[in-house]
Protein backbone atom coordinates (compact mmCIF):
# COMPACT_ATOMS: atom_id res chain seq x y z
CA UNK A 1 0.00 0.00 0.00
CA UNK A 2 1.24 3.33 -0.81
CA UNK A 3 2.58 5.25 1.72
CA UNK A 4 0.18 8.85 1.46
CA UNK A 5 2.26 12.52 1.62
CA UNK A 6 0.40 12.78 4.96
CA UNK A 7 2.30 10.17 6.52
CA UNK A 8 5.36 10.65 4.76
CA UNK A 9 5.75 14.22 6.51
CA UNK A 10 4.33 13.23 9.87
CA UNK A 11 7.35 10.59 9.86
CA UNK A 12 10.31 13.08 8.59
CA UNK A 13 8.92 15.35 11.38
CA UNK A 14 8.50 12.49 13.97
CA UNK A 15 11.20 13.76 16.77
CA UNK A 16 12.53 9.64 17.57
CA UNK A 17 14.02 10.56 14.29
CA UNK A 18 15.33 14.16 13.89
CA UNK A 19 19.17 13.72 14.23
CA UNK A 20 19.16 17.78 15.59
CA UNK A 21 18.96 17.34 19.60
CA UNK A 22 17.42 20.12 21.42
CA UNK A 23 20.08 19.94 24.33
CA UNK A 24 22.30 22.48 24.09
CA UNK A 25 25.09 20.93 26.17
CA UNK A 26 25.59 18.83 23.22
CA UNK A 27 26.77 21.92 21.00
CA UNK A 28 30.37 22.31 21.22
CA UNK A 29 31.23 25.65 22.29
CA UNK A 30 33.79 26.64 20.09
CA UNK A 31 31.25 27.17 17.56
CA UNK A 32 30.10 29.98 19.87
CA UNK A 33 31.91 33.32 20.20
CA UNK A 34 32.01 34.25 23.51
CA UNK A 35 30.18 37.73 23.36
CA UNK A 36 27.58 35.57 21.53
CA UNK A 37 27.16 32.75 24.25
CA UNK A 38 26.28 36.01 26.93
CA UNK A 39 24.09 37.56 24.48
CA UNK A 40 20.69 38.87 26.02
CA UNK A 41 18.02 38.97 23.31
CA UNK A 42 16.02 41.33 22.65
CA UNK A 43 12.40 40.34 24.94
CA UNK A 44 9.27 41.80 23.40
CA UNK A 45 6.22 41.51 25.28
CA UNK A 46 4.10 38.14 25.25
CA UNK A 47 1.63 37.99 22.11
CA UNK A 48 -1.67 39.57 23.09
CA UNK A 49 -3.41 35.91 22.21
CA UNK A 50 -1.08 34.56 24.25
CA UNK A 51 -1.80 36.08 27.01
CA UNK A 52 -5.39 35.46 26.51
CA UNK A 53 -5.35 32.19 26.82
CA UNK A 54 -3.50 32.45 30.18
CA UNK A 55 -5.59 34.79 31.71
CA UNK A 56 -8.75 33.33 30.48
CA UNK A 57 -9.90 36.22 29.12
CA UNK A 58 -11.48 37.20 26.09
CA UNK A 59 -10.47 41.12 25.66
CA UNK A 60 -7.04 42.49 25.62
CA UNK A 61 -5.71 46.11 25.72
CA UNK A 62 -1.95 46.25 24.23
CA UNK A 63 -0.91 49.17 26.07
CA UNK A 64 3.14 48.14 26.55
CA UNK A 65 4.56 48.19 22.74
CA UNK A 66 3.80 52.13 21.92
CA UNK A 67 2.04 51.10 19.17
CA UNK A 68 -0.74 53.45 17.31
CA UNK A 69 -3.99 52.35 18.49
CA UNK A 70 -5.74 53.74 14.92
CA UNK A 71 -4.75 50.79 13.36
CA UNK A 72 -2.38 51.43 9.75
CA UNK A 73 -3.43 54.04 7.49
CA UNK A 74 -5.95 53.10 5.10
CA UNK A 75 -4.21 54.54 2.32
CA UNK A 76 -1.07 52.56 2.88
CA UNK A 77 -3.72 49.40 2.52
CA UNK A 78 -5.14 50.18 -0.56
CA UNK A 79 -1.13 50.34 -1.63
CA UNK A 80 -0.53 47.22 -0.46
CA UNK A 81 -3.55 45.56 -2.13
CA UNK A 82 -2.54 46.97 -5.59
CA UNK A 83 1.07 45.50 -5.34
CA UNK A 84 0.17 42.24 -3.46
CA UNK A 85 -0.80 40.30 -6.35
CA UNK A 86 3.13 41.19 -7.18
CA UNK A 87 4.45 39.47 -4.42
CA UNK A 88 6.06 36.71 -6.52
CA UNK A 89 8.43 39.27 -7.54
CA UNK A 90 11.42 40.64 -5.75
CA UNK A 91 11.25 44.13 -4.60
CA UNK A 92 13.43 46.51 -6.32
CA UNK A 93 16.67 46.29 -4.40
CA UNK A 94 17.23 50.70 -3.68
CA UNK A 95 13.93 50.85 -3.04
CA UNK A 96 13.82 54.25 -5.42
CA UNK A 97 10.65 55.12 -5.21
CA UNK A 98 10.43 55.48 -1.24
CA UNK A 99 13.70 56.88 -0.96
CA UNK A 100 12.64 59.21 -3.76
CA UNK A 101 9.60 60.17 -1.67
CA UNK A 102 11.59 60.60 1.42
CA UNK A 103 13.72 62.84 -0.63
CA UNK A 104 11.28 65.26 -1.68
CA UNK A 105 9.57 65.36 1.86
CA UNK A 106 12.86 65.69 3.44
CA UNK A 107 14.50 68.06 0.54
CA UNK A 108 17.18 66.38 0.56
CA UNK A 109 18.97 63.91 -2.46
CA UNK A 110 18.10 60.14 -3.19
CA UNK A 111 21.78 59.34 -2.22
CA UNK A 112 21.01 60.72 1.43
CA UNK A 113 18.51 58.22 2.52
CA UNK A 114 19.07 54.14 3.35
CA UNK A 115 15.74 52.57 3.71
CA UNK A 116 15.44 49.38 5.61
CA UNK A 117 12.75 46.71 7.86
CA UNK A 118 12.65 48.85 10.32
CA UNK A 119 14.89 51.87 12.02
CA UNK A 120 16.66 48.47 13.87
CA UNK A 121 17.78 47.43 10.79
CA UNK A 122 19.70 50.35 9.75
CA UNK A 123 21.02 50.51 13.05
CA UNK A 124 22.69 46.93 12.48
CA UNK A 125 24.08 48.02 9.11
CA UNK A 126 25.45 50.95 10.55
CA UNK A 127 27.11 49.30 13.17
CA UNK A 128 28.15 46.77 10.81
CA UNK A 129 29.27 49.77 8.56
CA UNK A 130 31.71 51.54 10.90
CA UNK A 131 32.23 49.63 14.43
CA UNK A 132 35.05 47.05 13.95
CA UNK A 133 38.09 45.53 15.73
CA UNK A 134 38.11 47.59 19.77
CA UNK A 135 36.16 50.30 18.44
CA UNK A 136 34.08 51.68 21.13
CA UNK A 137 30.01 52.71 21.38
CA UNK A 138 28.92 55.18 23.93
CA UNK A 139 25.68 55.51 24.64
CA UNK A 140 23.08 55.75 27.84
CA UNK A 141 21.73 53.98 30.48
CA UNK A 142 17.95 53.52 30.12
CA UNK A 143 17.31 53.99 26.30
CA UNK A 144 16.33 51.48 24.09
CA UNK A 145 17.72 47.80 24.81
CA UNK A 146 17.49 47.10 20.72
CA UNK A 147 20.99 49.04 20.58
CA UNK A 148 22.46 47.34 23.09
CA UNK A 149 21.89 43.73 21.77
CA UNK A 150 23.09 45.32 18.32
CA UNK A 151 26.45 46.51 19.43
CA UNK A 152 27.00 43.23 22.31
CA UNK A 153 26.03 41.30 19.36
CA UNK A 154 28.78 42.80 17.22
CA UNK A 155 31.52 42.30 20.10
CA UNK A 156 32.10 45.95 20.22
CA UNK A 157 32.95 47.47 23.88
CA UNK A 158 29.68 49.39 24.74
CA UNK A 159 30.11 52.53 27.20
CA UNK A 160 26.85 53.11 28.85
CA UNK A 161 26.23 56.57 30.63
CA UNK A 162 23.83 56.62 34.07
CA UNK A 163 21.06 58.92 32.97
CA UNK A 164 20.42 62.13 34.32
CA UNK A 165 16.85 62.73 35.79
CA UNK A 166 15.43 60.35 33.36
CA UNK A 167 17.52 62.40 30.44
CA UNK A 168 20.63 61.84 28.33
CA UNK A 169 23.48 63.09 30.10
CA UNK A 170 24.96 64.86 27.17
CA UNK A 171 27.81 66.48 29.40
CA UNK A 172 28.85 62.41 30.79
CA UNK A 173 28.32 60.99 27.01
CA UNK A 174 30.72 63.91 25.72
CA UNK A 175 33.31 62.89 28.69
CA UNK A 176 32.99 59.60 28.43
CA UNK A 177 34.42 59.87 24.49
CA UNK A 178 38.07 58.52 23.97
CA UNK A 179 40.00 57.68 21.19
CA UNK A 180 38.59 54.15 20.55
CA UNK A 181 34.96 56.01 19.98
CA UNK A 182 33.95 55.52 17.10
CA UNK A 183 30.05 55.61 17.67
CA UNK A 184 27.56 57.68 19.61
CA UNK A 185 23.74 56.56 19.72
CA UNK A 186 21.54 59.49 21.30
CA UNK A 187 17.31 58.48 21.56
CA UNK A 188 15.47 61.48 21.29
CA UNK A 189 12.63 61.54 22.63
CA UNK A 190 14.24 58.67 24.70
CA UNK A 191 12.80 55.33 24.76
CA UNK A 192 11.40 54.17 27.69
CA UNK A 193 11.48 57.87 29.17
CA UNK A 194 9.58 59.96 27.12
CA UNK A 195 12.31 63.15 27.61
CA UNK A 196 14.10 65.09 25.09
CA UNK A 197 17.17 67.04 25.32
CA UNK A 198 16.97 70.75 23.75
CA UNK A 199 18.28 72.56 20.85
CA UNK A 200 20.60 74.15 22.98
CA UNK A 201 22.56 70.67 24.46
CA UNK A 202 22.48 69.21 21.58
CA UNK A 203 24.24 72.05 19.67
CA UNK A 204 26.32 72.32 22.49
CA UNK A 205 27.36 68.66 22.92
CA UNK A 206 28.32 68.64 18.97
CA UNK A 207 30.64 71.11 19.50
CA UNK A 208 32.39 68.70 21.59
CA UNK A 209 32.32 65.63 18.99
CA UNK A 210 35.86 64.98 17.11
CA UNK A 211 35.03 64.74 13.67
CA UNK A 212 35.80 60.59 13.42
CA UNK A 213 33.02 59.87 15.94
CA UNK A 214 29.55 59.25 14.61
CA UNK A 215 26.76 60.13 16.21
CA UNK A 216 23.38 58.00 15.65
CA UNK A 217 20.11 60.21 16.43
CA UNK A 218 17.36 57.66 16.52
CA UNK A 219 14.20 59.86 16.62
CA UNK A 220 11.58 57.23 15.91
CA UNK A 221 9.34 59.03 18.05
CA UNK A 222 9.95 62.27 15.92
CA UNK A 223 6.40 63.29 14.83
CA UNK A 224 5.00 63.56 18.20
CA UNK A 225 7.74 66.14 18.78
CA UNK A 226 6.20 68.47 15.78
CA UNK A 227 5.30 71.95 17.24
CA UNK A 228 8.01 71.51 20.32
CA UNK A 229 9.78 74.46 19.81
CA UNK A 230 13.14 73.16 21.76
CA UNK A 231 13.27 70.03 19.89
CA UNK A 232 16.35 69.57 18.00
CA UNK A 233 15.00 68.26 14.62
CA UNK A 234 18.29 66.74 13.35
CA UNK A 235 16.93 68.32 9.43
CA UNK A 236 17.08 71.34 10.51
CA UNK A 237 21.17 70.53 10.63
CA UNK A 238 24.02 69.50 7.93
CA UNK A 239 26.41 67.55 10.14
CA UNK A 240 28.84 65.70 7.84
CA UNK A 241 28.98 62.84 11.24
CA UNK A 242 24.98 62.58 12.19
CA UNK A 243 23.43 59.74 10.96
CA UNK A 244 19.63 60.27 11.75
CA UNK A 245 16.88 57.39 12.31
CA UNK A 246 13.55 57.11 12.01
CA UNK A 247 10.80 55.18 11.66
CA UNK A 248 6.84 54.30 10.11
CA UNK A 249 6.06 51.97 12.74
CA UNK A 250 4.78 54.53 15.64
CA UNK A 251 3.06 57.72 14.07
CA UNK A 252 1.98 55.89 11.15
CA UNK A 253 0.87 52.63 12.57
CA UNK A 254 2.35 50.05 10.50
CA UNK A 255 5.15 48.30 13.10
CA UNK A 256 3.98 45.29 12.07
CA UNK A 257 5.06 45.13 8.22
CA UNK A 258 8.70 46.68 9.46
CA UNK A 259 9.70 49.74 7.43
CA UNK A 260 12.24 52.60 8.80
CA UNK A 261 14.65 54.82 6.98
CA UNK A 262 18.02 56.86 7.97
CA UNK A 263 19.04 60.06 6.63
CA UNK A 264 22.66 61.35 6.26
CA UNK A 265 25.76 62.33 4.29
CA UNK A 266 25.17 60.49 0.97
CA UNK A 267 29.56 59.67 1.92
CA UNK A 268 27.83 57.70 5.19
CA UNK A 269 25.03 56.27 3.43
CA UNK A 270 26.58 54.83 0.58
CA UNK A 271 28.56 52.55 2.90
CA UNK A 272 25.63 51.91 5.10
CA UNK A 273 23.64 50.52 1.91
CA UNK A 274 26.80 48.48 0.80
CA UNK A 275 26.35 46.29 3.59
CA UNK A 276 22.43 45.93 3.77
CA UNK A 277 20.26 42.89 3.04
CA UNK A 278 19.67 42.70 -1.01
CA UNK A 279 15.58 43.65 -1.51
CA UNK A 280 14.93 44.79 1.70
CA UNK A 281 12.77 46.61 2.82
CA UNK A 282 9.71 44.36 1.29
CA UNK A 283 7.88 45.04 -1.67
CA UNK A 284 4.60 45.55 0.25
CA UNK A 285 6.38 48.09 2.75
CA UNK A 286 8.07 50.25 0.12
CA UNK A 287 4.50 50.93 -1.38
CA UNK A 288 2.82 51.25 2.27
CA UNK A 289 5.61 54.08 2.97
CA UNK A 290 5.10 56.01 -0.03
CA UNK A 291 1.19 56.16 0.50
CA UNK A 292 1.32 56.70 4.39
CA UNK A 293 4.09 59.19 3.99
CA UNK A 294 1.50 61.40 1.70
CA UNK A 295 -1.46 60.74 4.36
CA UNK A 296 -1.07 63.95 6.40
CA UNK A 297 -4.78 63.39 7.73
CA UNK A 298 -3.56 60.20 9.27
CA UNK A 299 -0.98 61.99 10.87
CA UNK A 300 -2.86 64.42 12.10
CA UNK A 301 -5.66 62.36 13.57
CA UNK A 302 -2.67 60.19 15.45
CA UNK A 303 -1.19 62.98 16.90
CA UNK A 304 -4.87 64.63 18.40
CA UNK A 305 -5.39 60.93 19.73
CA UNK A 306 -1.82 61.03 21.44
CA UNK A 307 -2.58 64.40 22.84
CA UNK A 308 -6.12 63.50 24.01
CA UNK A 309 -4.75 60.49 25.21
CA UNK A 310 -1.69 61.78 27.11
CA UNK A 311 -3.73 64.44 29.25
CA UNK A 312 -6.37 61.99 30.19
CA UNK A 313 -3.66 59.42 31.48
CA UNK A 314 -1.96 62.37 33.21
CA UNK A 315 -4.76 64.30 34.66
CA UNK A 316 -5.53 60.94 36.23
CA UNK A 317 -2.23 60.21 38.09
CA UNK A 318 -2.21 64.23 38.97
CA UNK A 319 -5.91 63.11 40.77
CA UNK A 320 -4.18 60.34 42.36
CA UNK A 321 -0.65 62.29 43.55
CA UNK A 322 1.51 60.09 41.21
CA UNK A 323 4.51 61.40 40.31
CA UNK A 324 5.59 60.75 36.41
CA UNK A 325 8.05 61.77 33.91
CA UNK A 326 6.35 64.22 31.62
CA UNK A 327 6.54 62.61 27.91
CA UNK A 328 7.35 64.09 24.44
CA UNK A 329 6.13 60.49 23.17
CA UNK A 330 3.52 58.17 22.99
CA UNK A 331 3.58 57.05 26.22
CA UNK A 332 4.52 57.99 29.37
CA UNK A 333 6.71 57.13 32.38
CA UNK A 334 5.98 56.36 35.63
CA UNK A 335 8.47 56.11 38.72
CA UNK A 336 7.06 53.52 41.37
CA UNK A 337 9.39 53.50 44.21
CA UNK A 338 10.02 49.75 44.22
CA UNK A 339 10.40 47.01 42.17
CA UNK A 340 7.73 44.75 44.30
CA UNK A 341 5.02 47.68 43.13
CA UNK A 342 5.76 47.56 39.42
CA UNK A 343 5.06 43.83 40.04
CA UNK A 344 2.08 44.07 41.53
CA UNK A 345 0.70 46.85 39.47
CA UNK A 346 1.93 45.03 36.10
CA UNK A 347 0.15 41.65 37.01
CA UNK A 348 -2.78 43.24 38.59
CA UNK A 349 -3.63 45.21 35.16
CA UNK A 350 -3.14 42.02 33.28
CA UNK A 351 -5.77 40.27 35.51
CA UNK A 352 -7.93 43.05 34.07
CA UNK A 353 -6.89 42.71 30.47
CA UNK A 354 -4.54 45.26 30.08
CA UNK A 355 -1.10 45.39 29.07
CA UNK A 356 1.97 47.94 30.33
CA UNK A 357 5.45 47.51 30.17
CA UNK A 358 7.40 47.05 33.82
CA UNK A 359 11.05 48.52 32.71
CA UNK A 360 13.76 46.23 34.35
CA UNK A 361 14.97 44.95 30.94
CA UNK A 362 15.72 48.79 30.57
CA UNK A 363 17.44 49.11 34.09
CA UNK A 364 14.49 50.76 35.40
CA UNK A 365 13.15 48.11 37.62
CA UNK A 366 10.90 50.04 39.66
CA UNK A 367 9.28 52.18 36.47
CA UNK A 368 6.21 51.16 33.86
CA UNK A 369 5.67 52.43 30.65
CA UNK A 370 2.32 53.44 29.46
CA UNK A 371 1.20 53.76 25.94
CA UNK A 372 -1.51 55.97 24.82
CA UNK A 373 -4.40 54.10 23.41
CA UNK A 374 -7.89 55.14 21.76
CA UNK A 375 -9.80 56.94 24.22
CA UNK A 376 -12.27 53.86 25.26
CA UNK A 377 -8.70 51.69 25.82
CA UNK A 378 -7.41 54.95 28.32
CA UNK A 379 -10.71 54.99 30.05
CA UNK A 380 -10.22 51.36 30.92
CA UNK A 381 -6.71 51.66 31.72
CA UNK A 382 -7.65 54.39 34.64
CA UNK A 383 -10.54 52.14 35.79
CA UNK A 384 -8.61 48.98 36.35
CA UNK A 385 -5.35 50.96 37.79
CA UNK A 386 -7.79 52.70 40.16
CA UNK A 387 -8.71 49.41 41.03
CA UNK A 388 -5.47 47.89 41.05
CA UNK A 389 -3.39 50.90 42.68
Amino acid sequence: MATSFIERLAAMTDPSRNAVQSDSSTVPKRLVPAHIEQLKAYTPGRPNVQLMQELGIERFIHLASNENPLGPPASACRAIQDVVSSMNRYPESGAFGLREALAAAYRVKVENIAVGSGSESIMANIIRAFVAGDDEVVTSEGTFIGFYVLVNSHGANLVKVPLKNYHFDLDGIAAAISDRTKLVYLCNPNNPTGTIFSRQEFETFMQKIPEHVLVILDEAYFEFTMGVSEFPDSMTYRHDNVLTLRTFSKAYGMAGIRLGYGLGHDYLINYVNKVKLPFEPNILAQAAGVAALADTDYLKRTLDNNDAGMKMITDEFKRQGIAYVPSHANYVMVPFGSADKVTQIHEGLLRKGIAVRPLAAFGLPDCLRITTGLPEENEAFIKAFRAVI
